[in-house]
């Protein structure tokens, strides 16, 4: 699981089955001071998130295809969650 925010829309006229209903996204994983910046990438979105929102994403295929209910999804990066605030705090 990783933080992100939504930064872009996907279009597509043909996908897969498995993803109808459902948007593609491109989200960018959001870090700490001192971390490395990881690329954005691609996720389906089961959370009805949009542009700017801040999300929990599930980078985990087995897990993303049982959210899905479906065993042969070819999924790895899934938007469980729009989250409303997060509090980084440090260890004493």
């Amino acid at each position: 699981m990783l933080i992100a925010r939504v930064v872009g829309t996907v279009v597509s006229t043909v996908k897969h089955p498995s993803f109808y209903n459902y948007k593609l996204l491109i989200v960018q994983p959001l870090h700490g001071p001192g971390q490395e910046d990881q690329r954005d990438f691609v996720a389906l979105d089961v959370a009805h998130a949009g542009i700017g929102d801040v999300v929990l994403v599930n980078q985990e295929g087995g897990g993303a295809r049982e959210v899905l209910n479906d065993p042969e999804a070819p999924v790895i990066s899934l938007i469980v969650g729009v989250l409303d605030s997060v509090e980084l705090t440090s260890d004493p």
